[in-house]
């Protein structure tokens, strides 16, 4: 969700919480117009889909039981709510490394899905044996097979451009540029 709309939310929910009638203070007037202030509806703005992506060392021995981990992972994963779809693979070239991805419709619904106990019972143990690297990354484009590129195709990042150094609740406002600007 871009910044000037988490602005525009919050703005809007602070105004419906001390929405109160403006009246003179003493006795209420029959006659008083009531000027409650009553915030305008905004629409939901969806939030971008989120691409996961962890990566694995596995030794070749272990590799059968790895794909079957994997496997159960995935089906874990695939039956939380915002799950688009995802994939095992190993590298062509280097056969110890394997790599799971997985589709979000946006970072809420990962996040999400990484609380569920199903999902922290089946597939938290193994992506904890992934690779310490990023993992969860904003799709900021995608081309179908005929070439086509759907509507959440964006080329803009809701990362800040101060994202990496800029600590939890040093924010200076509601608009920060992008890292794309």
């Amino acid at each position: 969700m871009r910044a000037s709309s988490v602005a525009a939310f919050t703005a809007t929910v602070l105004a419906a919480a001390v929405a109160v009638p403006l009246r003179s203070r003493g006795a209420a007037s029959a006659s008083a117009p009531d000027r409650t202030v009553v915030p305008p509806i905004v629409p939901h703005v969806p939030e971008e889909p989120v691409l996961a992506v962890t990566r694995y060392r596995i030794v070749g021995s272990d590799a059968a039981g790895f794909l079957q981990r994997a496997g159960e992972a995935l089906a874990a994963l695939a039956g939380q709510p915002g799950w688009r779809g995802g994939s095992i693979g190993r590298a062509t070239d280097d056969p110890e490394l394997w790599v799971i991805t997985s589709d979000w419709a946006d970072v809420g619904s990962y996040r999400r899905a990484l609380a569920a106990y199903e999902v922290r019972l089946r597939a938290v143990p193994l992506l904890a044996l992934a690779l310490d690297e990023p993992t969860a990354f904003e799709v900021l484009g995608r081309v179908d097979a005929a070439g086509v590129v759907p509507g959440e195709s964006r080329g803009r990042s809701d990362r800040a451009a101060d994202a990496a150094t800029v600590a939890v609740g040093e924010a200076a406002g509601p608009a920060v540029p992008s890292d794309l600007d």
